[in-house]
């Protein structure tokens, strides 16, 4: 038995191998671009996008139980290794590779968890319908039944169960979807979002269940030229406020520690958005953080500024160790992780709750997306 064991092991390892092999050195230059113009529609555009390298869809959020704050984040990544793929060849031949990331803040007492999957594509393993939103990893997966979406997620002592009512339309980033990412008018993506999601159900932390409810926050992104080798990775925040809007906002960094233009999407309590670009968005670092892990340092409070909408806002982590290690799916150190933002709306105190992703500070994200 110990024999079989140790080649079951084996056999795993090697296969991890290969696929991070391929994940490297393959590369197809005729992955579909984005481009102005297209229109994006749905359900349709909540699935899968096999002609684009890359594509994830994102879930962030704050909760509550009876007596603790918490918040979430369950990531599923997909990246294409070829465009063109013989469907026929086999239901087990690898042609996307699935990624998916899970984290738990247990805001009230500090403490932070966080693990990941990796699957190819295959039966039972890994997916995403190309119609409508239905992803899995293994038994974590995000789908959709009716206008409600449901995240069920779980690591040992560690899950989430829950279910998502939309209390907004859609929000379209940039021109209709058409998102552009800096300076370069090419390296582009189509990104939309759910800003106002209610959250109800349960949450497992440490082997203790609680009852919970709150608001989380849908990403949708695909595209196939998202950085390039001169940029090494992102600062994104997105804001839902109590006066029932919400902010999304954006700028990559250069190798040089500069920034690029920065873009945002601020959407009203009707749903109506507003998009902005370049010098009508000020985003200034005040503080720094230093990972005891990676030894990066990340930026760890902000002060948001769009003179034209009569707004500023100061952005503070709910917990400064927020990093997550996904060395064995996407090789990279991040730092996700909650924050809280209060400050003035035309002259009217707001304050909300949201999630900061930061990517490129303890590695380069530099030619990888």
């Amino acid at each position: 038995m110990k024999l079989i064991a140790r080649w079951v092991a084996a056999t795993f390892l090697l296969q991890c191998l290969l696929v991070a092999i391929l994940t490297t050195i393959i590369y197809c230059g005729d992955f579909e671009g984005a481009v102005p113009g297209r229109a994006l529609s749905f359900p349709n555009d909540h699935g899968k996008h096999a002609g684009f390298e890359t594509e994830w869809w994102y879930f962030t959020g704050n909760l509550a139980s009876k007596d603790h704050n918490w918040s979430t984040q369950l990531t599923f990544f997909r990246r294409s290794l070829f465009k063109e793929f013989d469907r026929d060849r086999s239901a087990w031949a690898v042609r996307d590779l699935y990624p998916a990331h899970f984290a738990i803040t247990n805001i009230t007492d500090k403490i932070f968890f966080h693990t990941e999957l990796m699957s190819r594509e295959g039966p039972g393993l890994a997916g995403a319908a190309v119609d409508h939103l239905n992803v899995y990893v293994k038994d974590w997966s995000a789908s959709q039944k009716g206008e409600k979406i449901f995240l069920r997620a779980s690591s040992g002592d560690y899950s989430i169960n829950l279910a998502l009512t939309p209390e907004k339309l859609i929000a379209l980033h940039g021109d209709q979807g058409f998102s552009v990412k800096g300076n370069d008018p090419n390296q582009a993506s189509y990104y939309y979002s759910f800003t106002r999601l209610k959250a109800t159900g349960s949450l497992l932390f440490n082997g203790v269940s609680h009852d919970v409810s709150g608001l989380m926050w849908m990403d949708h992104e695909f595209g196939s030229s998202i950085l390039n080798s001169e940029q090494v990775g992102w600062d994104w925040f997105s804001l839902q406020f109590d006066n029932e809007t919400e902010l999304m906002a954006f700028h990559l960094r250069r190798k040089d520690g500069s920034f690029e233009k920065p873009f945002a999407t601020l959407v009203d309590p009707s749903g109506k958005t507003t998009n902005l670009s370049g010098e009508s968005i000020i985003i200034r670092a005040t503080n720094k953080w230093m990972s005891p892990r990676t030894k990066a340092t990340y930026p760890c409070e902000w002060i948001i500024e769009i003179p034209e909408e009569k707004l500023q806002i100061k952005i503070t982590p709910t917990v400064e160790d927020q990093e997550l290690s996904a060395s064995k799916s996407t090789q990279t150190s991040y730092w996700e992780g909650s924050v809280t933002a209060s400050g003035s709306r035309d002259g009217q105190q707001i304050d909300g709750r949201g999630y900061v992703e930061l990517t490129g500070y303890a590695e380069s994200m530099g030619g990888r997306l």
